[in-house]
């Protein structure tokens, strides 16, 4: 395989820097959705951490580096979950944190962020808006600038996810497939580097909503293709403006990226909710997806599917999975 920007040594040499609350996430099979999906399916759980997602790997390799080297303070463009990732990895590190988010971002990541003692600006627009106002904010008072899936600390993080998966085949029935989110790139670069690296007869699967689709046409295009607006309720995915970089390293170690509809995650909420007992924001429920949409193809095999974040609003949560509390359900018990 043609070099990726990403070393497998690094990667190794990253677990001993990462929180161990991080690291060495679950790996299970779950028999539940194997008679509803028509395969058999074991699932990488990424949110049994303090941000509640897998972003913490990447941000723990920043702020140990800012810390060590500087500079001391850092920004970065933010749906949330890297957001709330680099504020809890910098407040004991001594690290001044800017994040950047859009209006319209989930309240319940918003609200974290400010809570773990970032400073939080909102902008007008989209994830794009934000990414141009970091990058403002950094050129202006010299804080290092923090971009998802282009720092290859993130992306790097990330990959030790594909180590345990490597190490962890033991523990349960060989799989052949991995289904793996696709927003900027960082998790889908990472886990499918080491996969290709130590298990390249794994097939590396990348999945995105049909709605926010411009890395997946990058992909199939074997070019950058920007899309003009991202409409999705998968928000950590909703990117509109590939990286090069990215796109070189996803082309090397992605063997097939696919796209889903939004009826198909909501049903892949619900899946896991009923099946698994995981409560899960959109993008982590994109694997389930894609099986959903394309039965045919996973019958019979045994797949995994990283559940990488569980930051959701709970009010649209209850809306997509159709769990709604009714107002007698709601009420205050009587004394």
């Amino acid at each position: 395989m043609r070099p990726t920007r990403l070393d497998t040594a690094r990667i190794r040499a990253a677990r001993q820097v990462i929180d161990p609350a991080f690291l060495d996430t679950p790996l299970y099979r779950c028999d539940a959705l194997d008679p509803v999906l028509g395969c058999a399916v074991s699932v990488k759980l990424e949110t049994a951490n303090p941000v509640r997602s897998f972003k913490g790997r990447g941000t723990e390799l920043v702020a140990s580096r800012l810390a060590d080297h500087g500079p001391g303070a850092v920004v970065c463009a933010s749906a949330g979950n890297l957001g709330q990732a680099l504020a809890w990895s910098a407040r004991d590190r001594g690290l001044d944190v800017t994040v950047v988010a859009s209006r319209f971002a989930t309240a319940a990541k918003v609200d974290r962020i400010r809570a773990l003692g970032a400073r939080l600006e909102l902008v007008d627009g989209d994830h794009e808006a934000a990414r141009e106002r970091a990058a403002a904010i950094a050129r202006h008072d010299g804080s290092r600038l923090l971009e998802d899936s282009l720092d290859i600390e993130t992306c790097e993080g990330a990959a030790t996810i594909g180590l345990e998966l490597v190490a962890q085949q033991t523990a349960v029935p060989a799989y052949d497939a991995v289904l793996i989110a696709l927003g900027g790139g960082a998790l889908a670069t990472g886990v499918g580097h080491v996969l290709k690296a130590l298990a390249p007869g794994v097939e590396v699967i990348c999945v995105q909503p049909r709605g926010a689709p411009a890395l997946t046409l990058s992909w199939r295009a074997r070019r950058v293709v920007s899309t003009e607006s991202a409409d999705t309720i998968a928000d950590g995915v909703a990117g509109r403006h590939p990286i090069p970089a990215v796109l070189d390293d996803l082309l090397l170690v992605a063997d097939d990226a696919v796209l889903v509809e939004e009826s198909s995650i909501t049903a892949g909420m619900r899946l896991l909710l009923h099946h698994a007992g995981l409560v899960v924001e959109p993008s982590a429920a994109l694997g389930i997806a894609a099986i959903l949409e394309d039965r045919d193809r996973f019958a019979g095999r045994h797949v995994v599917t990283i559940v990488c974040g569980s930051n959701v609003d709970m009010t649209a949560y209850h809306r997509w999975t159709g769990t709604a509390l009714t107002p007698r359900q709601d009420a205050r018990p009587r004394l």
